[in-house]
């Protein structure tokens, strides 16, 4: 049996797990000395990215996992299964923990803290063919690692990136999901991306912060001023050119229930650790991918139709690339190279935050 303090110490490592915009769709209940509840929830109702909830599920799985990593400090074996009855939109995850004599602490421990967003060019040194192997080794045998690598490759996927931005920037109901997760003005931010980890430079960053006070004004510079020119090059095409490989990560069979996403969440996690523990970094680039969910599930992106019909040929466009039909899962997409660290990263609620039945 774990004493509280010992829950604590893993809770307050698994919190470092990634969700979309540093949403922590999460919040933690001990139950007893082996007994954790993670209260799941999703962003779907106000956030156009959160398709169906799948990447908070995904955010879930990440969490679950890291929290295994976690427990493996003290010898303790975290397995989890989803609670019964409970809704999609606010899952519950009972993890229970029990000693392991023998266990050592996972070989991934160390990144728990040290991942972070590269959203800024990195290097184009090609991966080698063992640090490949490790990557196509990480998400497990479920899940199939697709990389694109060459000039030529990274090419499409910019042409690629530059497409979807555009939907991501002339979109209203974009705009509303990216008025509200920028922290502008910080180098850190416990709850949203901070400016200086967004990737563009200082003078991009006044003007978009400026700009993205209202609709109005950010539709005036779409259409009279190239508004979307300089983001796009800049978070974008640049860096799509700037790294060493882009990485699809597929399942092997399409994913249709809730476990289905976390099972992905726990994958993407080993992958982006992984990454993390070859001394390299990663952005996930999950635009591309959420709109094809909406694209092959025929459901609207936006009220304009113009937009709907830029969706589809972007999927097309994304299925091009992979070389795969249009019934063919992804689940996460991202690039990865070398380089220096970010200077700006999205830290993490406190950890007494994130808890329930806690006076």
């Amino acid at each position: 049996m774990a004493e509280r303090e010992t829950l604590l110490s893993i809770l307050d490592l698994a919190r470092w797990a990634p969700s979309g915009d540093n949403t922590q769709p999460w919040r933690f209940e001990i139950v007893s000395d082996d007994h954790i509840a993670i209260h799941g929830f999703d962003t779907r109702d106000w956030c156009l990215y959160d398709f169906d909830g799948r990447p908070s599920h995904m955010a879930h799985g990440a969490l679950l996992e890291t929290l295994r990593i976690a427990a493996t400090v003290f010898g303790l074996d975290a397995r989890w299964t989803i609670r019964p009855g409970c809704p999609d939109t606010a899952p519950i995850y009972d993890v229970r923990l029990r000693e392991e004599p023998g266990l050592v602490p996972d070989p991934l421990l160390p990144q728990i803290k040290t991942r972070v967003v590269q959203r800024r060019p990195m290097s184009t040194t090609p991966l080698t063919d063992a640090q490949r192997a490790r990557l196509t080794a990480a998400p497990g045998p479920d899940f199939q690692v697709q990389f694109f690598e060459s000039a030529a490759e990274r090419l499409a996927v910019a042409k690629l990136l530059w497409g979807n931005a555009h939907v991501r920037l002339t979109c209203p109901e974009a705009y509303a999901v990216h008025k509200e997760i920028i922290e502008w003005g910080a180098r850190f931010s416990k709850d949203r991306i901070p400016e200086q980890a967004v990737g563009v430079d200082p003078v991009t960053a006044r003007l978009m912060r400026w700009v993205m006070q209202s609709w109005g004004r950010v539709e005036f510079f779409n259409r009279y001023l190239f508004g979307t020119i300089a983001p796009r090059i800049q978070l974008d095409f640049l860096p799509a050119l700037a790294c060493a490989a882009h990485v699809l990560l597929r399942p092997l069979k399409s994913p249709r229930l809730l476990d289905d996403h976390v099972a992905a969440g726990v994958a993407l996690q080993r992958l982006w650790l992984t990454v993390t523990s070859l001394g390299l970094h990663l952005q996930p680039e999950m635009t591309p991918v959420i709109f094809r969910w909406y694209a092959r599930s025929g459901r609207s992106v936006s009220r304009r139709a113009g937009i709907n019909e830029a969706v589809v040929q972007l999927a097309g466009q994304f299925e091009e690339i992979a070389e795969v039909d249009d019934t063919v899962p992804f689940a996460f997409f991202c690039r990865i190279g070398g380089g220096a660290a970010p200077t700006g990263r999205s830290l993490r609620k406190e950890l007494i935050d994130l808890m329930v039945g806690v006076s």
